[in-house]
């Protein structure tokens, strides 16, 4: 107990010293190698995995950028392409619109045309067919007065009245 009541704390002797300068550079330069190095190079790895990560999800969230604009780009010329279909599509319908009224209004022009041509034929046919009913009643009607040998004036002229009554009735 000798060695240990000599001992101080704050005046440490040489060999001790020594001997805790030797093992602590031992053990320094141990952890050193099989510590410091090892979690130093992990501490660099993570650092370059955390900056990649966030180099790549910067360029992410740029092609995201880019995309969006290209999408928004697309949208906007799908929204005037439509527009311009809607537009082709109602000037077509107008025009075809158009065409098929001129087309029935050609139609109705020529079937009044026909129609007018129908009753102007059957005018002249009904006309014509008047004129012949009205020359055989007067053939007959001088056959009649002809066959008959009448005496006096009189009694021609009641002969053609009485025919000119049965001739219209019938």
């Amino acid at each position: 107990m000798l060695i240990l009541a000599d001992f101080s704390v704050i005046k440490p002797d040489f060999g001790l010293l020594f001997w805790t300068s030797v093992i602590f550079l031992l053990f320094w330069f141990l952890i050193g190698k099989l510590a410091f190095k090892p979690i130093a190079n992990a501490l660099k790895k993570r650092e370059e995995d955390i900056q990649r990560s966030l180099d790549e999800a910067k360029r992410a969230r740029e092609e995201m950028a880019k995309l969006k604009a290209e999408n928004e780009e697309l949208l906007a010329q799908a929204r005037e392409e439509r527009a311009k279909i809607l537009k082709e599509a109602k000037e077509a319908a107008m025009a075809f619109e158009a065409e098929q009224r001129e087309k029935t209004k050609e139609k109705m022009k020529k079937m009044l045309a026909d129609a007018k041509e129908q009753i102007e034929n059957q005018k002249m046919a009904a006309i014509v067919e008047l004129k012949n009913e009205v020359g055989n009643m007067a053939l007959e009607i001088a056959e009649k007065v002809i066959r008959q040998k009448l005496q006096g004036d009189k009694a021609q002229e009641e002969l053609v009245k009485k025919l000119i009554e049965e001739a219209n009735l019938s």
